[in-house]
């Protein structure tokens, strides 16, 4: 009892500890299972015992025979299944065939060159090599994300990476899976007919056991056939249940399945969808924490001293600054990508908890076999996972500073609220080469918004979700547009710190309306003009005009025409590049209008007339 609690304490305790450096969670989790592990055996216990023994003499232990692997396995299909609601078709447009491209082209540069390395470095037969390379294949969101989260990038950059960390994992499970059955069956490692059926038998029902029970599971929460109450667990168990079922059909075709099945509900669009991912990524945590430590402290100290070689280094360098970058510049060649884009992708490679899972899972089977060189599986993946993620985490931001990518002023725009004022102003700015995320808690203005090409999040301000979003490292802006003040209030003092350093506004209420001496720094647009006001004018004149600027004078004068017109709202003003700078009603003043800049504001076309009576 008391090491079943322990692994859960020391597991979010590590959480925690990741949260506060703000560094991959897999790093203090390795290094804590490590040490309650082999390292405790070694050097701290008397007896000789690890502190945390998951299998011990085959038998005993915490999890003694098989039920280690079975964990392991139904874990990870529940890691895999949250990876997969994430990942939403609209993300990928720009990028979709560089993403599939690296999770093929790059899938095989890393089996053929990292088995070819591990096999006249470690005299390994091919066989072994081959397994090797195809459990470092994978990437892994688990640790991509974290890594990626503090790092300001374009929006295209953490896609690929997202993408890839997710996709790839069913990919990488895979061909280890193929491999494997190529050294077992027949009691040989020769390409056998069987082996191939089996991969064959993988692809098919995982893909097809996956989608169906999606659409399946989605029809029954729609009917309302499962009560509120029992929605998260419902899920979890069709999870499970989906995964068993396509690994009886076709052995290891669950993490496929349940890939499939989360990208096909992530798509859906379902109202349920939000507070099952909430859900989902608590248990992930949860679940990544147990098995991080497990796994680690399963190795024993035999197994690191055998990696414990200069033999080591030249495999993990030829990983990393080798074969990563040549498969992600083959991959990339002809995209849009620009070079020092191509080179930062190349740099951020983490393994995560599929590798180290798997990997586990077929050394042990293959050592308890007798195949000669399966004792160093295990150790050499924990190798590269621990080395790439540690690399990652404390060089990746450095890395994309030096060579450019870094974005030194984020002007992505966040703006809460998809009312209809939101989405004209949002397309308008869109339109305008900025980069515009709307958020709703409301489905059906997310839903007009995307009808109009526009970037939406259906989610709540006062959930956390946002703030793991990897796709907003970009966002520098933050417009609060809803109808509530209190709701606009909270958002900037909540968000204004990561989405807002460039600058955080939110709309007036109707008592700061109301009184002159009441302006907020924070203001938006016009102290005259509250969320109705907008509204109504919206109403009237549904679109966004602009005019041109002769002088400072000129503009000053326009302003004070819109403070006495309810029908005229201003918003932005549009320098002679284009570059759009938003209005505050606390700070109106201009330093310098320049030639060919514009105002861009809402509601009827400025009177002519009236403007130049303002002059005189």
């Amino acid at each position: 009892m008391l090491e079943l609690a322990g692994i859960i304490i020391l597991g979010i305790l590590a959480q925690w500890f990741a949260w506060k450096f703000k560094i991959p969670a897999i790093l203090p989790l390795i290094l804590i299972g490590l040490l309650v592990g082999p390292i405790a055996a070694e050097f701290l216990s008397h007896d000789g015992t690890k502190w945390i023994e998951p299998i011990w003499n085959g038998e005993e232990g915490l999890f003694p025979g098989q039920s280690l692997f079975y964990f392991v396995s139904l874990a990870i299909s529940v890691i895999l299944f949250e990876g997969g609601l994430t990942l939403k078709m609209s993300e990928v447009k720009n990028v979709g065939p560089v993403i599939t491209k690296l999770i093929s082209i790059g899938s095989i540069v890393t089996f053929f060159g990292a088995a070819i390395v591990a096999h006249f470095t470690f005299d390994l037969s091919w066989e072994i090599s081959y397994l090797f390379s195809g459990l470092i294949i994978v990437t892994g969101p688990t640790v991509i994300t974290p890594i990626l989260r503090n790092i300001p990038l374009k929006k295209d950059i953490s896609a690929v990476l997202k993408w890839e960390g997710i996709l790839i994992d069913p990919i990488g499970a895979l061909v280890a899976v193929l491999v494997f059955e190529f050294i077992s069956v027949d009691g040989g490692g020769e390409f056998t007919k069987t082996a191939l059926i089996e991969f064959g038998k993988i692809v098919l029902f995982g893909t097809t056991f996956g989608f169906t029970f999606a659409h399946a599971m989605n029809l029954i929460i729609n009917k309302k056939l499962v009560p509120h109450y029992l929605l998260n667990v419902f899920a979890l168990a069709a999870v499970l249940g989906v995964f068993v079922l396509a690994d009886t059909f076709a052995h290891e075709s669950g993490l496929l399945a349940v890939v499939v099945m989360g990208m096909v509900l992530g798509n859906s669009n379902a109202p349920y969808l939000k507070e099952l991912l909430y859900f989902k990524e608590s248990l992930s945590v949860l679940l990544i924490s147990i098995l991080f430590i497990l796994l680690s402290a399963n190795i024993n100290m035999s197994d690191l001293y055998l990696i414990y070689t200069w033999k080591t280094a030249v495999l993990f360098a030829a990983v990393v600054f080798i074969i990563r970058p040549l498969g992600v510049f083959l991959s990339t060649h002809g995209s849009s990508l620009k070079f020092n884009e191509k080179l930062f992708i190349s740099w951020v490679g983490p393994r995560g908890i599929v590798a180290a899972g798997i990997a586990s899972l077929f050394g042990l089977k293959l050592a308890k076999e007798g195949v000669p060189g399966a004792e160093y599986i295990t150790p050499l993946v924990f190798m590269i996972v621990l080395g790439t993620v540690l690399l990652n985490a404390t060089t990746a931001r450095l890395f994309a500073k030096l060579i450019g990518v870094f974005l030194a002023k984020s002007n992505g725009i966040l703006i809460v609220g998809a009312s209809k004022v939101s989405r004209l102003i949002g397309h308008y700015l869109e339109t305008h080469g900025r980069h515009v995320v709307l958020i709703d808690s409301n489905p059906s203005n997310i839903s007009k918004a995307k009808e109009l090409g526009l970037e939406a999040i259906n989610t709540n301000i006062y959930s956390d979700t946002l703030m793991d979003n990897i796709e907003l490292n970009d966002v520098g802006y933050l417009m609060a547009l809803t109808g509530s003040n209190d709701i606009n209030t909270y958002a900037i003092n909540k968000f204004s710190k990561q989405f807002g350093e460039n600058g955080s506004f939110r709309l007036v209420s109707v008592d700061e309306m109301r009184d002159n001496n009441n302006n907020p720094k924070e203001g938006l647009f016009s102290q005259t003009d509250d969320f109705t006001s907008l509204n109504n004018t919206v109403r009237k004149f549904p679109s966004i005009q602009e005019i041109e600027l002769r002088d400072k004078a000129h503009y000053e004068n326009l302003i004070e025409v819109s403070d006495n017109d309810k029908d005229i709202i201003p918003l932005f003003i549009k320098d002679d590049e284009s570059e759009i700078h938003i209005i505050s009603s606390y700070n109106k003043d201009v330093k310098e209008i320049g030639e060919h800049w514009h105002l861009v504001y809402l509601g009827k076309p400025f009177d002519v007339e009236e403007v130049a009576n303002e002059e005189a």
